[in-house]
């Protein structure tokens, strides 16, 4: 087994045990809260547990206490990494209700599974409105467990090291949150704004929603807890910050031409949900103004069809946007390595967190 799946596993582990204990706080209430956590549980089963493994490897890169490929890092890590799982979940299952995501990773969301149960029973009211509800529970309960995790992280640490860690933590859920309004706010917007200004947009969304909470702060609670100092900590975040941006470029690519099978979710979602991406942006620079135009209007259209997702797919390509994000993915990532190999990390640490940014930021299992 090779580190990056030794740590999923791990981390996948901290995560079972905590759903364990959860389940049994909760048995004294019956059987009716038991979709509840069978949901949680399938939810946060399996997946490349990617912001876990970063805030582990920056603990051992500050605090090189354990070896990722033979002993189990130190409890308040695996807690922490679980914790950022957890949280990552919640923001999962909020975001397909903002979006009105009916499929993640190739299932139906929380909200269209419990809609699917309100209708299998019969019950009276409207299912639509039980799933959108129980998912918002299911979100916030998956956020509550996240900070009890944490919490449990930062009181095996220095009283230091714990209102660090604790800072990075609180910032990152500020962020997403405020990010992920930005996000649906372009989508309310009837119209866009110079090019320069979009792109602009386009990009504060991708840091605010994704790429600082994906990858930069992941690191920064990992070596917080393990009691980095701040020029550690902006090294981390030189490393951290482009291949998050990588990270979330990827994503936005596979959110138009992604395979169904790879994505779970149905092909060029993005285009029918009106995602504003760089993708999109660089789109719109170079196309002419009857193109924009009809480009525009498609946008955003629910009711989009394979065949018009297959003409907006072409005209992404011919437009010269795809090249360009893989150019920016590339460039990030050299970004990333350049201030990798700059840092006073040992070459073990450069080369295990140089290894999950590659992998990060090309979907590299």
């Amino acid at each position: 087994m090779d580190q990056t799946s030794r740590l999923a596993a791990l981390i996948q582990q901290s995560i079972d045990e905590c759903i364990h204990r959860q389940r049994a706080l909760l048995a004294d209430l019956g059987s009716d809260v038991t979709p509840l956590i069978n949901i949680a549980e399938q939810f946060l089963s399996g997946g490349k547990r990617m912001r876990g493994q970063f805030a582990i490897l920056a603990y051992d890169a500050v605090s090189p206490s354990f070896d990722p490929l033979a002993t189990e890092p130190p409890k308040q890590v695996l807690l922490a990494a679980a914790a950022l799982e957890f949280f990552h979940a919640a923001a999962l299952v909020h975001d397909d209700l903002i979006d009105k995501s009916d499929l993640r990773r190739g299932r139906p969301a929380v909200h269209k599974a419990f809609e699917a149960v309100h209708q299998e029973q019969r019950w009276q009211g409207s299912a639509e409105h039980y799933g959108i509800s129980t998912a918002i529970l299911v979100g916030d309960m998956l956020q509550s467990w996240a900070d009890e995790l944490f919490d449990q992280a930062v009181r095996l640490v220095k009283p230091d090291s714990a209102q660090a860690a604790r800072a990075h933590f609180n910032t990152m859920r500020t962020e997403v949150a405020a990010g992920q309004y930005l996000d649906l706010l372009e989508e309310q917007l009837s119209g866009f704004g110079t090019e320069e200004e979009q792109l602009e947009r386009a990009t504060r969304v991708l840091v605010y929603k994704s790429a600082k909470y994906s990858v930069e702060a992941p690191l920064l609670i990992g070596a917080a807890l393990a009691g980095a100092s701040p020029d550690a900590e902006l090294a981390f975040s030189d490393f951290g910050l482009p291949v998050g941006v990588a990270f979330q470029l990827r994503d936005d690519l596979l959110g138009v031409f992604g395979d169904t099978e790879l994505t779970g979710k149905p092909a060029g979602d993005d285009l029918r949900e009106g995602k504003r991406t760089v993708l999109v942006g660089l789109t719109r620079q170079q196309l002419p103004a009857n193109a924009k135009r009809l480009f525009d209007e498609l946008l955003g259209d629910p009711t989009l069809d394979a065949e018009q997702i297959l003409m907006l797919q072409r005209t992404i390509r011919d437009a010269g946007a795809v090249e360009s994000v893989e150019k920016m993915i590339a460039n990030n990532v050299e970004r990333a390595v350049e201030a990798l190999a700059g840092s006073h990390l040992s070459e073990r640490a450069k080369s295990s967190l140089g290894s999950l940014a590659e992998k990060a930021a090309n979907r590299v299992a």
